[in-house]
């Protein structure tokens, strides 16, 4: 049944481009402008769109960003967020002399004209340009931050397959219980055949016998009784099924971005499973329509999260 798969321990190796849209990663890096700080997280999408939020030092890296990001990520809704944290310690701030002493001369002018104002030592510090943050590079502070994105987009993407390598085997196990569930219906369908050939033989039979009816054409009834067993047969559905299965095996080994093409490929595996049903006389393959859907129902909620 549905239920009863169980996931083997798989790794990125298997499936070596399916990637989960889903993911977090952050760093640190310290410069000589501050502590850059950098959040890269994302969440489904059904197109690539990032957003970004940056301070006013980095304001004019943000094309060169979102071109580092696109190159390595195809789809999602991605938040980049980067932040620069003040240096601390000692020698972060560079007192200014030439202004300390021209505001002193001011202060001590205010003073002797005006008694009760008393400006302090902490006032004066407080007056722009006393005390200065060291001159940051905008150079230097853009490759920081570039090669701080590198690192943060190598965890990211990393991330990424790991949590893809699970929903690949997910989607594979069920895709082997699609091809199960195939491979059985083919092997019941000659048996209902047969059943169902018999039944409106039979039926036929009770219709020509004692109703004082001419016989009829032994070759008419022969046709319209293939006729209405074709409408029956579900040959088709199965071989298409077969192929969706290879082609979704082939999708999942694919060096590239595959959540588009399983979007298609669960279209296809669903209008089959519904064909299937919609064709049942049998109880077994009624039962195993509902089966494929179930399937590819969870395939779907997988898939609704890969790249």
């Amino acid at each position: 049944m549905a239920g009863e798969f169980t996931i083997r321990s798989l790794s990125a190796l298997d499936f070596p481009m399916i990637r989960s849209m889903t993911a977090f990663a952050s760093g640190e890096r310290a410069t000589p402008s501050g502590t850059l700080a950098c959040e890269l997280r994302s969440v489904n999408h059904r197109f690539l769109e990032l957003g970004v939020r940056l301070p006013e030092e980095l304001r004019a890296l943000e094309p060169a960003l979102r071109e580092r990001v696109a190159a390595r990520v195809a789809r999602g809704k991605l938040d980049l967020s980067l932040r620069l944290r003040a240096p601390e310690g000692e020698g972060a701030l560079r007192l200014d002399p030439t202004r300390l002493r021209e505001l002193s001369e001011l202060a001590l002018d205010l003073d002797a004209r005006f008694p009760r104002l008393r400006t302090g030592f902490t006032e004066l510090l407080q007056f722009p340009g006393v005390l200065q943050a060291p001159a940051a590079d905008p150079a230097a502070l853009q490759a920081e931050a570039l090669a701080l994105l590198d690192a943060v987009l190598d965890e990211f993407v990393a991330t990424r397959e790991r949590e893809g390598a699970k929903l690949a085997a997910a989607i594979s196990e069920r895709i082997d219980g699609i091809a199960r569930i195939a491979a059985e219906v083919r092997t019941l369908m000659p048996a209902i055949r047969a059943g169902q050939r018999a039944k409106l033989e039979a039926r036929l039979a009770d219709l020509m016998q004692g109703n004082g009816q001419p016989q009829l054409d032994p070759g008419r009834l022969e046709q319209e009784l293939v006729l209405w067993l074709q409408k029956l047969d579900v040959d088709e559905e199965l071989d298409r099924l077969d192929a969706h299965v290879g082609e979704a095996r082939r999708v999942l080994g694919l060096e590239e971005a595959v959540g588009r093409r399983l979007d298609f490929l669960l279209q296809e595996f669903n209008r089959e499973a519904n064909t299937l049903g919609s064709k049942s006389v049998d109880a077994r393959t009624s039962a195993a329509a509902v089966e494929l859907k179930v399937l590819i129902d969870q395939i779907r909620e997988q898939a609704q999260n890969i790249e």
